[in-house]
């Protein structure tokens, strides 16, 4: 499966641009350590095109940025 990201990250990929241009949201997002959680919610979005169905993902994202800030 390909992996999934923000659409100017899928298409600079789909130019064949260097990874070494990182999605900055997604640097980010990394350096939350919520990464994998955004991912799957990602996934889910490109899947099934409908934010309602991912609701499993949109809550584990939520939950870990909620941890995130907690640990602040």
């Amino acid at each position: 499966m390909a992996k999934a990201g923000h659409a100017w990250s899928r298409a600079a990929a789909e130019r064949g641009e260097a990874e070494e241009d990182e999605d900055p949201l997604d640097a980010r997002i990394a350096r939350t350590g919520c990464l994998e959680q955004h991912r799957q919610l990602q996934e889910c979005m490109a899947e099934r095109q409908d934010w309602r169905q991912c609701q499993e993902q949109v809550r584990a994202f939520g939950a870990c940025m909620a941890r995130r800030q907690q640990r602040q």
